[in-house]
């Protein structure tokens, strides 16, 4: 589709959409560069204020995974005119505090009366013009560290379907409540070469982007992959997401997957995750101070000379 859409060259350009990145970068001077971001999506809790709040730290991540700091936001709305108001204004406030937790503020928004519930924002941030990161930039020898646990699709398709417990739903959205604030300014003292946050296109989709915007492959050590309590044993039960499906679709052409590995466990290496960790791509010499700044983030893999598939399952 893209093939079609006019481009416009600009030196100011410091990250497009060519690699398939979190978000753009756009320089201003040699100081600052804009980082700017958008995302919005369906209800995914059943809670409209942790809907919301959800939302809010889903758009926030992209700027995170650049290594920004987000500054701004603009909601995005869709919401039926005959629909509970009060639900409504309870999604509102959820993104609301979460954005303020972040340090951004909302300057407005756009919303439109349809039949879905839609809601997210367009998020701004700034990043030094020299220190930002991307997708594309991981280097042969690095080590793959992941700082959250896989599951949030399994588990949020398992809730729709009645058959998920109560403690295994609310981990899952503490975990997608969790701002990867935390994360991106531990690491801003380590060599971080590459780095994207694991969301819509799963594990295997996102680490796809990274090994071929990067001309390199990943090798993921599946033993290793942190779960959520209680995604295993739903994905054996059939609750897999139809983004899931989709992502498998479109990204194992360029998955290796080595003998033995269990199909449930290779479901939720293509689960569709909200407000997902970070997939950060750094030195062998800096993983170690990075995991002691890190105490959740597991080391999940390491990065390859481009072999014959872009990411190798072990």
């Amino acid at each position: 589709m893209l093939g079609g859409v006019p481009r416009v060259t600009n030196e100011n350009v410091l990250v497009g959409y060519d690699t398939a990145d979190d978000a753009g970068v756009y320089l201003l001077n040699g100081e600052t560069a804009l980082v700017q971001t958008v995302d919005f999506f369906t209800p995914i809790v059943d809670d409209p204020y942790t809907f919301g709040a959800i939302a809010a730290a889903n758009s926030l991540s992209d700027v995170y995974a650049m290594g920004g700091k987000p500054i701004s936001a603009l909601s995005i709305v869709e919401y039926p005119g005959a629909g509970d108001l009060d639900a409504l204004r309870e999604i509102l406030r959820g993104g609301a505090e979460k954005m303020r937790e972040a340090g951004c503020v909302i300057l407005g928004g756009h919303s439109v009366n349809g039949e879905d519930i839609k809601f997210g924002y367009a998020v701004t941030g700034t990043v030094h013009p020299k220190r930002f990161w991307s997708n594309a930039t991981a280097r042969v020898g690095d080590v793959l560290l992941f700082t959250k646990k896989l599951g949030t699709g399994v588990i949020a398709t398992a809730l729709k379907r009645g058959q998920a417990e109560e403690g295994h739903v609310l981990a899952s959205v503490a975990s997608m409540l969790q701002l990867n604030r935390g994360a991106a300014e531990a690491l801003a003292n380590v060599q971080v070469h590459a780095c994207t946050d694991i969301t819509g296109f799963g594990l295997a989709g996102h680490a796809r982007e990274m090994a071929l915007g990067s001309a390199v492959s990943l090798e993921i050590d599946t033993a290793a992959l942190p779960l959520l309590a209680g995604a295993l044993e739903y994905a054996l039960a059939g609750a897999i997401p139809g983004g899931l499906k989709n992502n498998k679709e479109f990204a194992s052409p360029d998955v290796l997957v080595a003998e033995g590995i269990a199909p449930a466990l290779l479901d939720l290496i293509y689960d569709p995750q909200t407000s997902g960790g970070l997939l950060i791509s750094l030195p062998e010499a800096d993983a170690a101070q990075a995991l002691e700044r890190l105490p959740e983030a597991r080391r999940i893999g390491r990065v390859l000379a481009r072999g014959e598939k872009a990411v190798s399952l072990v």
